[in-house]
């Protein structure tokens, strides 16, 4: 009998070994080199050379598991400088991969390299790498597609799947618009196209033959993973005679729901289930702006793909077009406050209390005015600018902000960024005074404590004019609780806090003229950049930084930085 027990205490305990083996084991490290350059592209009857990864536009899609490690070196045989951020990781003590310029590292330099260095831990969905540095972001980026680490989805196991990548295309080098217009202090040209999956779509000359096309079978349900990687405009997307079951955002499961039409901001994702149900045949997805402010100049062109049931009676018949969606119009903001708002967490969420830091920060565009002796090609000989809590984040170039924290550096960046506008105003009001219109430029963070629970109100203003700011915070995910129009108002608007099922979300749109309030955990330690996601905004200042300190011991702390790491 005792050698029956020692036998079975022998088993179990190999069977445990097995197991704890496996799991190890179960992680991969995935080795990839992304060369950036100068690659020639043809596109609207024109060909010039963009620079891209890899000889691919878009990038290189990336597919690991959770728990696995990603190992990227990047070389840099391109004319400008470049650093890459991959959009959604958590980064956890690992800021050094993050990735924007001057924010977390200096940028590598043409005939430089890097490699970053980064592990996923407990995510699962859909992300994107991009370029972090100018408007490189326009044509360097791509798919980081994260699966479970064992068993499958929490909904029905899709036949297929595809990245539905939307991005934007100038007939010329995006860096050149942006510098531009930077000299003058102008609104940069709007792009030429839009793109799904790198092609414009046969709405567009010269595009009709490389339209991209989905191919599936009647009955099979699909999962299609929709990217904004667009460089400054949301978009609504649909595809014509079929409705799509949203069941995830950001890399976050949500509670299904279906839908005709969707809305994505650059910088979020949006996966959804498609189900071929209708009669054998050709139908378009189609996407266009979804275009918030007034006034404001925007590319109203239209990009298309095609889905193609496999059998299809049409496919080679000159002159038959696919069935075309119903796009809502252009200004269309209760559909999009509509489709936001049924983005819910899948289950009961615990939502982080009690709160330490209460903050308000206002978002929304300036004018500086013109200096003495220059031209300025702003409203009324100003340059654009933007900011939030009237800060407008100015970039250092001598060192990056977490390599100067890191190194105790002074004179690089100040911790004094405000909690609460210096100014209170009305504002959404329709005519703010002029007073209130320039910004403070400045190189400022927030600095918190490991562990402490942030509430941030952000608050819209309609200064020169009111739009929705899609606001990315680096290195963590957040519970939007609520989102309203007008100021924000805590003695009416708490009652409208969503405490149940509030969605975890990475980019969050501050609807136009109004205010989004969110909650998170302070447990990720390092400088994170949040910003606005258009990225001319970012290019005027509408950004800051949280400066996360160490907590206790070295799980809680930055880890040292690489020693490859670009120097300024």
């Amino acid at each position: 009998m005792e050698a029956l027990k020692d036998s079975i205490i022998q088993c179990l305990l190999l069977l445990l070994l097995c197991l704890l083996l496996f799991g190890c084991a179960s992680a991969e490290v995935h080795h990839h080199e992304f060369v950036v350059e100068a690659t020639p592209v043809k596109r609207l009857c024109r060909t010039h050379n963009i620079i891209i990864v890899n000889g691919q536009y878009p990038g290189p899609t990336l597919a690991v598991r959770d728990g696995d490690t990603l190992v990227v070196n990047v070389i840099n045989r391109a004319k400008y400088n470049v650093t890459l951020h991959w959009h959604g990781v958590r980064q956890l003590r690992t800021a050094w991969a993050d990735g924007p310029e001057y924010v977390t590292q200096c940028p590598i330099m043409p005939g430089g390299s890097y490699t970053y260095r980064f592990t996923i831990e407990q995510q699962e969905g859909t992300l994107w790498w991009h370029a972090h540095s100018s408007w490189l972001r326009a044509t360097v980026h791509g798919a980081l597609i994260i699966y479970p680490k064992h068993g499958s989805y929490p909904f029905p196991k899709p036949k297929k799947e595809f990245p539905v990548i939307l991005a934007e295309w100038w007939n010329q080098d995006p860096i050149r618009v942006v510098r531009r217009a930077a000299r003058t202090g102008a609104a940069p040209n709007v792009s030429d196209a839009f793109t799904i999956n790198g092609q414009p779509g046969d709405l567009y000359k010269c595009s009709n033959k490389e339209t991209t096309v989905f191919r599936v079978a009647p009955g099979e349900t699909n999962l299609l993973r929709f990217i904004n990687a667009a460089l400054n405009n949301e978009h609504f997307i649909s595809i014509a005679g079929h409705k799509m079951t949203v069941v995830a955002a950001d890399a976050a499961y949500t509670k299904p729901f279906t839908t005709s039409v969707l809305m994505l901001a650059p910088g979020q994702t949006t996966d959804v289930l498609l189900t071929a149900d209708q009669p054998a045949g050709r139908y378009y997805m189609a996407a266009h702006v979804y275009a918030s402010a007034r006034g404001v100049a925007f590319d109203n062109t239209t990009t298309t793909a095609i889905l193609e049931y496999s059998g299809c009676p049409t496919k080679n018949r000159p002159g038959v077009r696919p069935a075309f969606p119903v796009l809502p119009a252009f200004n269309d903001t209760p559909t999009a406050t509509a489709f936001a708002a049924g983005i819910r967490s899948p289950r009961l969420v615990k939502i982080p209390s009690p709160i330490d830091h209460h903050l308000f920060f206002t978002v929304g565009l300036g004018l500086f005015n013109c200096p003495p002796g220059r031209r300025c090609g702003g409203p009324n000989g100003t340059r654009f600018g933007a900011s939030m809590n009237n800060v407008s984040f100015q970039l250092p170039t001598r060192l990056s902000v977490l390599q100067a924290y890191h190194l105790g550096v002074r004179g690089v960046y100040t911790t004094d960024f405000p909690a609460a506008p210096p100014v209170q105003f009305d504002y959404t009001a329709t005519n703010i005074s002029r007073a209130l219109w320039q910004p403070v430029p400045a190189t400022k963070v927030y600095p918190l404590k490991y562990g402490s629970v942030v509430q941030l109100v952000l608050q819209g203003t309609n200064i020169f004019a009111g739009e929705e700011h899609p606001m990315h915070i680096h290195g963590y995910q957040f519970y939007v609780l609520a989102t309203g129009f007008g100021n924000f108002d805590p003695a009416r608007d708490a009652a409208s806090f969503n405490l149940v099922d509030p969605p975890l979300r990475n980019t969050v749109g501050v609807p136009v003229n109004g205010w989004a309030v969110i909650r998170f955990v302070a447990d990720n330690p390092g400088v994170w950049f949040m910003h606005c996601h258009l990225d001319v905004h970012i290019t005027w200042g509408l950004a800051m930084a949280f400066l996360v300190e160490n907590g206790v011991g070295k799980l809680q702390s930055l880890e040292p930085p690489p020693a490859d790491l670009p120097r300024c």
